[in-house]
């Protein structure tokens, strides 16, 4: 029963911004982190950012430092990602995963 359901994706134009959200809800497991990740048909799932319970700590993918930046309400069992200045190679689908549970995902594409 336990979901993560993410939204905010769509379509811009490189340089544009979203805003991506994921609601956590029916969890039974203890976990700290949740992490943003990336996926591309074809290519390895890519790590994008994490961020501790609570706040107190994130990580960023090399790729992404600097324009994305993982935030997180406990109290709204909700995490986001703010995606500033996109690229074409951020294009993927991002999924929110907290401990062993996943998400669906939401689709990003950014165009030229």
């Amino acid at each position: 029963q336990a979901r993560l359901v993410e939204s905010g994706g769509g379509m811009v134009q490189s340089g544009g911004s979203l805003r991506l959200s994921c609601v956590a809800s029916g969890f039974t497991y203890t976990a700290s982190w949740m992490r943003w990740w990336r996926q591309t048909p074809g290519k390895e799932r890519a790590f994008i950012a994490e961020i501790s319970q609570g706040g107190w700590s994130t990580n960023y993918a090399n790729a992404v430092k600097g324009r994305f930046t993982i935030t997180r309400d406990d109290a709204k069992t909700t995490m986001y990602l703010q995606m500033n200045n996109l690229k074409p190679e951020d294009t993927g689908l991002y999924v929110c995963q907290f401990g062993e549970n996943w998400g669906q995902g939401t689709q990003v594409t950014v165009s030229s």
